[in-house]
């Protein structure tokens, strides 16, 4: 089956990561075990890992005319991305400061540099024409997010939101999404505190959430849990509106980018024609993976390598996606 391209519109950053036996406590000094500055930024980290995995991909965004941004377009183009709307801005890249644990968790503070310059004007409608899945992140300006979904709505692909780094929404964002990407944490703060259930809850449980999600003009919704996998929430699916993910488990040495990596694999099969909960399958092991190594973009699987691990059966893992 021939993929639709996929249009990723938002944030690229230069991520600047150190390593340390744990994450330290407030006011506290560690010494860390390594440094390294890597391509990142949700939006570059998505498009990087759809087009690792067979999509094709355009990426609209900014980066400074420095040398983080040079580092950026040419980790992008190199998964095969297409960065010719990716502008030059004067003024610094993006920035995230990242620190890694042994246990492969993290801690993340994002300065957004070149990205806060990405204004609604840049979404050209032009630029979705033909596209079958619009990627968006809250990694830039709000209303460029809209844009961006506008765009997308009106050329008929499918809108994939991924709500992270969690900000408020209005409603006219949240009805032009086809399909909302959340995890647990940020499901409850859009739903005004409602905590989601357990991933082995009753369906009537999830029936409940997915009801809220609805009453906001969400039909379709995947909601991440981390170790526990992830659970897709699908109105339109009447046989099976609450279908449960299995996690992949893995020995995770750093998870950072890992839930980029997921959403890309996600866009990437939708893209190719999947039903939401296959995407999701394939995006679990993908996710998994890209935890398995260092860093984000260098870290995210090929479509051979998840075909791979699918074949041999990877089992469970315990990644926040």
């Amino acid at each position: 089956m021939t993929s639709s391209r996929i249009v990723v519109a938002g944030s690229l950053n230069a991520d600047l990561t150190i390593y340390c036996e744990r994450l330290p406590r407030p006011g506290e000094t560690l010494h860390g075990s390594g440094f390294a500055v890597n391509p990142g930024g949700k939006s570059a980290n998505q498009a990087v890992a759809a087009g690792r995995l067979g999509g094709r991909v355009t990426l609209i965004g900014a980066v400074g005319r420095d040398a983080n941004g040079d580092m950026l377009v040419a980790s992008t183009a190199g998964a095969g991305v297409d960065v010719s709307h990716v502008r030059r801005v004067d003024g610094p890249t993006g920035v995230a400061v990242i620190s890694v644990e042994d246990s492969g968790e993290n801690i993340i503070i994002i300065s957004a540099g070149a990205n806060g310059t990405l204004a609604p004007a840049a979404m050209d409608p032009a630029l979705f024409a033909g596209a079958g899945v619009v990627c968006l992140c809250l990694e830039v300006p709000l209303e460029t997010v809209r844009a961006a979904a506008q765009a997308g709505h009106d050329a008929g692909a499918t809108v994939l939101l991924n709500l992270s780094p969690y900000a408020p929404v209005e409603d006219g964002l949240a009805r032009l999404t086809d399909v909302l990407l959340v995890n647990a944490h940020e499901a409850s703060q859009f739903l005004d505190g409602l905590a989601m259930p357990a991933a082995d809850a009753p369906v009537s449980d999830w029936l409940a959430a997915a009801g809220q999600f609805g009453g906001r003009g969400l039909d379709k919704v995947l909601v991440t849990l981390g170790a526990a996998g992830s659970v897709v929430l699908d109105a339109a699916n009447a046989a099976e509106p609450v279908v449960r993910i299995a996690p992949t488990r893995v020995d995770a040495v750093d998870t950072t980018g890992a839930g980029d990596a997921f959403t890309g694999a996600v866009a990437a099969r939708l893209a190719a024609g999947d039903a939401l909960a296959d995407a999701a399958r394939y995006a679990s092991v993908a996710a998994a993976l890209a935890a398995t190594k260092k860093g984000t973009q260098a870290a995210y699987p090929s479509a051979e390598e998840v075909a791979a691990a699918v074949a041999a059966g990877t089992p469970d893992d315990g990644t926040e996606n």
